[in-house]
């Protein structure tokens, strides 16, 4: 008996007996406020659980070999897609005019609904076709090209894009561009044009509208999470043009799932630069993006969380919410036996 008795004295959670007992509204009210309480944290702490996160790991970037895939989505309203071209120049000495390769442009109208798809392409080298019915300065213009030595072809293209010009079409460059995996920048600009027929379309560097909206630019696929700085980006401009520069550091970065399937790719930060025209300016508008990548590789891997770790959670929630719903119901019946006590004593006198 002894032994039982000593086993009964640890016991932490001492029963009374049924008649000792006292159920008030009040407890009730407490306890199913309680139970709500506790089951709602319940289900927080299961969503939780079965979340996975993140680790972020860093490391030196030891990749040599690879390409570095652009994807590119930006729209320029103000500029026809006869007179844009892509280039693209790295520090290993290669530099590419009017890019065309997994690189299309749509043609937009002053609205900019879609009138038109094609490659990009340089403008007196390939023919395009485009509605017109401009007969405004026809014999002055004739002239000019005439005096320059155009043929007949290129004649009859830059009146076509003078006439877009006229009529506000834009046009939406996008498509993939594969670069070297070294420093370097690409440009869209009117630089696939020659200068003479250039000057004939905008009469001046000054008349280029390099105006932009950025709906993608990302170095890589996009991974849960990722944010790329430039995406939404929108520089209208309305008297005067310029070049824009927009400085990028590309981080190299391996996302790795919980399925153990890796996704290579990159993020990125971002910097702008916008310089106006003047007068005395040689060179003519256009948007650069100039790029670098970071030495260091940024690995994320996704993981599950502990077991352990969620019971634990879980006992202390639902441990401290029976506790607190305890102390609520004790005050709450102190009170009340406070309140109704005098009002007894005053009844029986």
């Amino acid at each position: 008996m002894g032994v039982k008795q000593a086993i009964k004295s640890l016991d932490a959670f001492p029963r009374a007996e049924e008649h000792l007992l006292q159920k008030t509204r009040s407890g009730a009210f407490v306890s199913v406020i309680g139970l709500v309480i506790m089951a709602t944290l319940f289900l927080h702490e299961l969503t939780y659980y079965f979340h996975t996160y993140t680790v972020h790991q860093m490391s030196v970037d030891l990749t040599r070999g690879q390409t570095l895939p652009i994807h590119i989505n930006v729209t320029f309203p103000s500029l026809p897609c006869d007179v844009l071209s892509v280039d693209a120049i790295d520090m290993s000495g290669k530099h590419e005019v009017d890019l065309d390769t997994n690189i299309w442009k749509l043609r937009l109208n002053s609205h900019g609904q879609i009138i038109g798809t094609e490659y990009l392409s340089d403008l007196v080298e390939k023919e395009h076709t485009h509605d017109h019915d401009d007969k405004e300065h026809h014999h002055d213009l004739e002239q000019k090209l005439h005096s320059h030595g155009f043929d007949e072809e290129a004649e009859n293209m830059i009146k076509k894009v003078k006439q877009a010009v006229t009529n506000g079409e834009g046009c939406r460059v996008y498509g993939i561009l594969d670069v070297q995996r070294v420093a370097g920048n690409f440009h869209i600009s009117v630089h696939g044009l020659n200068i003479l027929v250039a000057q004939m379309i905008f009469e001046g560097a000054k008349h280029v509208n390099v105006s932009h909206i950025i709906h993608d630019l990302s170095f890589g696929p996009k991974y849960p999470g990722i944010h790329n700085p430039l995406d939404g980006t929108e520089r209208i401009l309305h008297e005067s043009s310029g070049i824009f520069k927009y400085y990028i550091k590309i981080v190299p970065t391996e996302y790795r799932y919980i399925s153990k399937e890796v996704l290579p790719t990159n993020q990125f930060s971002v910097t702008e630069y916008f310089s106006p025209m003047n007068d005395l300016d040689r060179s003519w508008p256009a948007v650069y993006f100039l790029y670098d990548l970071s030495p260091i590789t940024v690995t994320i891997k996704e993981e599950n969380r502990s077991f352990l770790h969620f019971i634990t959670r879980l006992c202390a929630v639902l441990g401290g919410t029976f506790a607190v719903t305890g102390m609520l119901d004790r005050w709450m019946f102190r009170i009340m036996e406070a309140v109704t006590k005098p009002n007894a004593r005053s009844v029986v006198r």
